[in-house]
């Protein structure tokens, strides 16, 4: 994984939820849902920033704790996206 990657991120969630809580500092493996960090807006704010920042899609189908519910899903979730991504254009 991608250390800038997961930085981006972390800053992301830490500044657009942490606050709600109080909070100074999210573990990289700490569910944002069993948190209360996060809720069905929040995770709205989430994919938006995904796809804006990082130029991919998210599919409604892959909005899952899975892939989103901690700083590392989200970067492992990230990291394939673009991996897939660039598998479909160099096969274009």
């Amino acid at each position: 994984m991608s250390s800038d990657l997961q930085q981006s991120i972390r800053e992301f969630v830490e500044m657009s939820f942490l606050f709600r809580e109080g909070r100074a500092r999210l573990g990289d493996d700490e569910s944002l849902l069993a948190a209360g960090l996060i809720d069905s807006t929040g995770i709205l704010e989430l994919v938006a920033y995904i796809e804006t920042q990082f130029g991919i899609v998210v599919e409604d189908d892959e909005i899952v704790p899975d892939n989103l519910d901690s700083v590392n899903r989200i970067t492992a979730y990230v990291t394939g996206k673009r991996a897939g991504a660039q598998v479909t254009a160099m096969a274009v």
